[in-house]
C-alpha cells in the first residue's frame, strides 16, 4: 500500500494527535496493531482494527488490553479493500475475506500497522545486520563493523522508531563521525 494519502499513516505514535477526536481504522494483526489501537483508543472515540485472520498474533497481555478497551472493535478476517474520499480519507470498504460482506467504515484516518522491515538490504554482506535486517553495532556508540560508518534512524532502532530518536541517533552518529574523522587526521 503506498501511502500518500492525507488521513493514511504508517504510526499511530507520530501521527495519532491529528486525529483526535476523531474515528479510525488500522490494519494489522501483531503487537504494533494491538499497541497502536491501545495508543489511540485513549484520544479517539472509535478505533476499528481490520486483523487480516480469525486471531491476533500478538502477545497474550497486549490482546488483553484491546480486548478490555470498549472503544476498539476488532473485525477478524477482514481486509481493506478501497480507501474512499477524493483528497483525503472519508472512510474505508473493508471486506471480510471469509464471506466476501463488504462494510463501509466512516473513518478519517487509516493506520497500516504491519510492522515494519528497515530499508537494509543494500548493505547485505557489507554491514552486520540482524536476521530482521537491522544494522548491528556498539550498544553505546552508533559504530559499526565497517570503520568509519556511523548509523541513525530506523535502521538501528528496532523499538522506538520515531522522528526525535532518529534525530537524536543522526547526532550520535555526527557526534561519532567528527571524532572518527580526528583521530585519522581528517579534520
Amino acid at each position: 500500500m503506498t501511502v500518500e494519502v492525507p488521513g493514511v499513516t504508517a504510526c499511530a505514535v507520530c501521527d495519532g494527535f491529528f486525529y483526535c477526536g476523531q474515528t479510525v481504522a488500522l490494519v494489522g494483526t501483531g503487537d504494533t496493531i494491538a499497541e497502536e489501537a491501545t495508543h489511540l483508543a485513549k484520544i479517539c472515540p472509535k478505533v476499528y482494527m481490520l486483523v487480516r485472520r480469525d486471531k491476533f498474533r500478538a502477545p497474550k497481555a497486549m490482546v488483553h488490553r484491546v480486548e478490555n478497551t470498549p472503544n476498539i472493535e476488532v473485525l477478524f478476517n477482514t481486509e481493506v479493500k478501497d480507501v474512499l474520499g477524493e483528497h483525503a480519507v472519508e472512510g474505508i470498504l473493508a471486506v471480510n475475506n471469509r464471506t466476501g460482506e463488504a462494510r463501509r467504515l466512516d473513518v478519517t484516518g487509516l493506520f497500516v500497522a504491519i510492522g515494519h522491515k528497515p530499508a537494509t538490504d543494500i548493505f547485505k554482506g557489507w554491514l552486520d545486520m540482524d536476521e530482521a535486517g537491522y544494522l548491528k553495532h556498539d550498544p553505546d556508540r552508533i559504530h559499526t563493523n565497517v570503520p568509519g560508518v556511523f548509523l541513525a534512524g530506523d535502521c538501528a532502532v528496532k523499538v522506538h522508531r520515531q522522528a526525535v530518536t532518529s534525530a537524536g541517533s543522526g547526532c550520535m552518529a555526527a557526534l561519532d563521525a567528527e571524532r572518527w574523522l580526528a583521530a585519522q587526521g581528517r579534520h
